[in-house]
């Protein structure tokens, strides 16, 4: 798609937002005391989703500019794009479809309902396979049921179902553990697979291309392992092997069984895979049904994203924040903390999903950027944080802006638990806008304020909510990268370490085009390591 024709730092909105950060920043204390009503202005709801954004450093001329800086780019352009299956990835000549993967009723455009048929003979795969495992019916070699999955991928194809399968806890089956693994360090592999039982143990394959190294080297290891206890050649071959990608004739070559073979498009990017059958785990961990109910939510969200007014939109209103820091008051970092131990995996995922999708330096034309793009994304769980690095929230020398996350009822939890949570989440960023004065002979007690936050409340932590809050952050990216002029859907930035990796590991000894420094490094890990 061509937007040669927009360059966003010589707009008119971008050059008001210039001006404006070069003045005296907004005290957002102050703004409160002018309009009474600025958190009723500065938030928008949709269904079971709340964001609160007044505490963030705007006033209501730099939002006009800021939604004007969004009207003028060519997001609803390439909205319109992405949805009707465009191939908006352009340095890849992809098609961006992520979102056909939650539709839930036939597309108008002919090309869409094929794919979205064939999304679908997926899903019932997805089923089938899930609900013979839950229910007991999908054996081993000696005959015994599955109790122990081990997911083996990375990147999006353990980011993504490791954090829903722990967002989901609530749902989770009493009598099947789910596994992930995803270092290629051996010790998260064997550690892993030394406390099951062989004979009622489902490893799961995953990757994209079914060429990924990491993945390859850890699933060989486990099929060793099945090997060795189970006392069978070819482990692959059997039941205690699924293979999940969009390359099936690399699975088969690899030896699994045909009909073990959960394959999904290549238009789906690895870390929008979650959605796919890449989400077999989750549908084992927490049911079918909740999984449905995931795809379900995140539809909801896609269609907020397409018919909400910009001004009303969510992602929008995640996204033009997250630029005004980013490109205009130069801050560099951005923290996520959920109050909700089950989301402890969330800045972890969003971190792929925000730094690798924007962390970017060149426009769609392939020229140099003159502004910032992608913050550095960071964070975990509350109240944990604030034991750890609240510290420099409140009193540190950088303004960090940071996405407050909670439920606000947790059938897991307790009320008084609950209560202190929330309690907590709500002291803290109230306390970071508003600061605290002291007296010039105690000034370690001063608390400067006017830190901003952006709070999200949940009514509950339900696969469809959980659904939701993953598409609304997507479509926050989505709307970066359209504003910024990036491509938000490939990743060339990860290919130069990969491809130095695999000829350093290929060497047998010989270092090709190493710098000096790695080559002594090298020499010095094999001398100590008594491998060699």
């Amino acid at each position: 798609m061509d937007t040669s024709y927009y360059v966003p730092d010589k707009t008119e909105a971008w050059q008001n937002l210039k001006r404006y950060a070069q003045k005296q920043g907004v005290d957002v204390r102050h703004e409160f005391e002018l309009d009474s009503e600025r958190s009723r202005v500065f938030s928008v709801r949709t269904n079971e989703l709340f964001l609160d954004y007044s505490k963030n450093l705007i006033n209501s001329e730099i939002w006009t500019d800021l939604i004007a800086l969004a009207e003028n780019s060519p997001l609803q352009q390439m909205k319109n794009s992405m949805f009707s299956g465009k191939k908006i990835n352009t340095s890849e000549n992809r098609a961006v479809l992520h979102t056909l993967l939650r539709k839930n009723q036939a597309s108008e455009i002919d090309e869409l309902d094929k794919l979205l048929k064939k999304v679908k003979g997926q899903s019932q795969n997805i089923k089938k396979v899930s609900e013979r495992i839950r229910s007991g019916l999908w054996l081993g070699v000696d005959g015994k049921p599955i109790t122990d999955v081990v997911n083996i991928g990375i990147g999006g194809s353990d980011l993504g179902p490791r954090l829903a399968c722990n967002a989901l806890a609530e749902f989770r089956h009493p009598k099947i553990n789910t596994h992930f693994v995803g270092n290629v360090d051996g010790a998260e592999i064997l550690s892993t697979l030394n406390k099951l039982d062989p004979q009622r143990t489902l490893i799961i394959i995953a990757s994209k291309t079914f060429k990924t190294q990491e993945t390859l080297m850890n699933g060989n290891t486990a099929i060793k392992w099945l090997r060795q206890n189970l006392k069978i050649a070819d482990p692959q071959k059997t039941d205690h092997l699924i293979a999940v990608t969009a390359n099936p004739n690399n699975a088969l070559e690899f030896g699994v069984n045909e009909s073990n073979i959960l394959q999904f498009s290549d238009w789906v990017g690895g870390r929008y895979s979650l959605w796919s059958s890449i989400g077999i785990s989750i549908a084992i961990s927490a049911g079918y049904d909740r999984f449905h109910e995931m795809l379900v939510g995140a539809q909801e969200m896609d269609e907020h994203f397409l018919t909400a007014p910009t001004g009303k939109s969510m992602p929008v209103a995640l996204a033009l924040l997250s630029i005004w820091y980013s490109s205009f008051l130069n801050l560099e970092t951005h923290a996520v903390i959920p109050y909700c131990e089950r989301l402890q995996l969330l800045p972890s995922y969003l971190q792929q999903l925000a730094m690798e999708s924007n962390g970017k330096s060149v426009s769609r034309q392939g020229q140099p950027l003159d502004y910032a793009t992608s913050p550095v994304i960071w964070g975990q769980t509350g109240t944990n944080g604030q034991h750890a690095f609240f510290q420099l929230l409140h009193q540190g020398s950088h303004t960090i802006p940071i996405d407050f996350i909670a439920a606000c009822s947790d059938a897991m939890s307790t009320p008084k638990h609950h209560e202190a949570l929330i309690g907590n989440m709500l002291a803290q960023g109230s306390a970071l806008m508003l600061g605290q004065s002291a007296s010039p002979s105690k000034m370690h007690q001063h608390y400067p304020g006017n830190n901003p936050s952006n709070t999200i409340l949940i009514d509950k932590l339900s696969a469809k909510n959980f659904g939701a809050l993953i598409a609304l952050y997507e479509h926050k990216v989505f709307v970066e990268g359209c504003i910024w002029n990036i491509n938000s859907f490939d990743q060339w930035g990860v290919e130069l370490g990969k491809k130095m990796a695999n000829n350093l590991i290929s060497s047998e000894g010989s270092l090709p085009n190493l710098d000096a420094s790695t080559r002594s490094l090298f020499a010095h890990q094999r001398a100590r390591s008594g491998m060699y």
